[in-house]
């Protein structure tokens, strides 16, 4: 999380009622997202400086892998834009021996409503994505998934930034787990809208394509 204080301690309430261990990792907010979340139930690990979402991830792989009992990593936006129950029915294809790692896409289904910039911008990455690894993806940077214990061990990320998302497919294509994606929905609130996160995801993604 970065500086989400309006709306991180409901997203961690509503998680915890059925996910009982959440990790906020936090990249170094200055609003005081970190109380609240603590506040609402989540164990807190920070960044003292704002790296990036990769390198948060990477910090929030590390957190959970010290725990022996650890399954599987879901990883969820702290912004309120993942639905709880999505994240649900992809941990049940995991335990069901299903899949080793389950990611999520807008694009399976029809409810999310997705502008038509952001979805040309998306289509493109997932092309983009097809050609370097072979792997057949409809939505390559969609920060829902879920990821099984062995995966999240042998991942290592090193892209601090939004190119980690590109690095995880590649990851995946590399280390040939068993993958599915499955449909969720991205609820692009008027709080996300409002932090321009929408219009500028887009932009990083297509600066990170034109640079590889």
């Amino acid at each position: 999380m970065f500086n989400e204080a309006t709306v991180v301690g409901e997203v961690v309430r509503d998680l915890r009622a059925n996910f009982p261990y959440v990790v906020c990792v936090d990249d170094g907010s200055s609003d005081g997202s970190q109380d609240v979340a603590r506040r609402a139930g989540a164990v807190v690990v920070q960044h003292p400086i704002n790296l990036g979402q990769g390198a948060a991830l990477q910090t929030g792989f590390e957190f959970a892998l010290q725990d022996p009992g650890m399954d599987a990593v879901v990883t969820f936006d702290a912004d309120g834009q993942h639905r709880k129950a999505d994240a649900e029915a992809m941990l049940e294809r995991i335990r069901s021996g299903e899949a080793d790692v389950v990611l999520g896409s807008r694009f399976l289904d029809e409810r999310t409503k997705v502008s038509k910039m952001k979805r040309l911008v998306l289509r493109t990455a997932a092309i983009q994505s097809r050609m370097a690894t072979g792997l057949d993806l409809t939505d390559a940077h969609n920060g829902l998934r879920v990821l099984g214990r062995d995966f999240v061990q042998s991942v290592h990320l090193t892209q601090n930034r939004m190119a980690h998302a590109s690095e995880i497919v590649h990851r995946i294509a590399e280390l040939q787990p068993r993958w599915v994606e499955h449909p969720v929905e991205i609820i692009y609130t008027d709080y996300s809208k409002s932090k321009g996160q929408s219009l500028l995801n887009s932009v990083n993604i297509l600066a990170e394509l034109f640079l590889r």
